[in-house]
């Protein structure tokens, strides 16, 4: 595995110059376009890791499958049914213009901002603090990882420059989807955003969902099997933004990607991947990252259809 995995990031690092990092939150500006990393899991081949795998990045929107899971555990799924939908919009992650109408929860998903923002205020917790502490720590479990913490640079910087994820927390407000304190919600989404982590934390993260909750090492059931159902169908109909059918018909596994230039990708029953490249594409998915996951899923037969 690890050689497939060095000639996949061989054969992958040119694309590198076809992207450019995130600059709109200044400290992600700060990121190495040639940094290149990839983390596999899998029963059969156990951990493998080549090029910059341990190096450490924040989750951005990649944590939205964990507010989608914590809200899940927290609150159930008719709930997170009745606050957001599950269609894909066909639009960017940040878009505004869900519908010609007023806007309505099914108009919104849990991987694009204003669903995954709407999302926090299913989370139990007393504050917006205990909230995000909730999701660090659920992170913290499906990883494995107790180290894994909030990267404050980049959380402040974010808090500084998010003007856009305001606009989007008030218009959710002002159409009755959410009623809460905007700034709290949003400070809890913009430290969910901040949490750092690895390739090998987020295949690890992927493992779980692929076992349907269960960590197969352990035998630890670590959630609910039909949450992880749940999930993964989203992440395969709305986790790669709008380029989320290309990339069905290209790798063909649920994922999530983040502009921090992180893919989470499960492999159902088989395999969890964490991919960080922080070049991205004009749709905020990491241009190397996806011909790597494309090339691994041709030479593994990892496509689910």
């Amino acid at each position: 595995m690890d050689k497939l995995l060095k000639n996949i990031i061989r054969e992958c690092y040119p694309y590198i110059q076809n992207g450019k990092v995130a600059t709109y939150i200044p400290e992600l500006a700060k990121a190495n376009p040639n940094e290149f990393g990839i983390c596999t899991i899998s029963i059969d081949q156990g951990t493998n890791g080549v090029g910059d795998y341990e190096k450490s990045f924040t989750m951005q929107s990649i944590v939205k499958a964990i507010i989608l899971l914590r809200a899940l555990e927290d609150k159930g799924e008719a709930e997170v049914r009745n606050l957001v939908g599950v269609e894909a919009t066909g639009k960017p992650f940040d878009a505004f213009n869900y519908s010609d109408q007023d806007l309505k929860s099914e108009h919104i998903n849990p991987m694009i901002n204003a669903g995954a923002i709407a999302l926090c205020t299913l989370i139990d917790g007393e504050t917006y603090r205990e909230k995000f502490q909730r999701l660090l720590d659920l992170t913290r479990k499906l990883a494995g990882n107790s180290n894994i913490n909030l990267d404050e640079d980049v959380y402040m910087s974010e808090k500084a420059t998010g003007n856009k994820n305001r606009a989007l927390t008030y218009m959710l407000k002002a159409y009755g989807i959410i009623n809460e304190d905007a700034e709290e919600v949003l400070d809890c989404y913009f430290r969910a955003c901040s949490i750092k982590v690895t390739c090998v934390d987020l295949a690890r993260i992927a493992f779980i969902l692929a076992n349907k909750g269960e960590n197969p090492i352990t035998g630890e059931q670590l959630f609910d099997k039909k949450h992880a159902t749940y999930i993964n169908a989203v992440l395969m109909t709305c986790g790669m933004y709008d380029g989320s059918g290309e990339f069905a018909i290209t790798v063909g596994v649920p994922a999530k990607s983040g502009v921090c230039g992180g893919i989470m990708a499960v492999v159902p029953n088989r395999m969890g991947i964490g991919i960080y490249s922080p070049a991205l594409d004009s749709k905020g998915n990491s241009c190397a990252g996806i011909k790597a996951l494309e090339i691994l899923s041709r030479e593994l037969e990892l496509s689910i259809f």
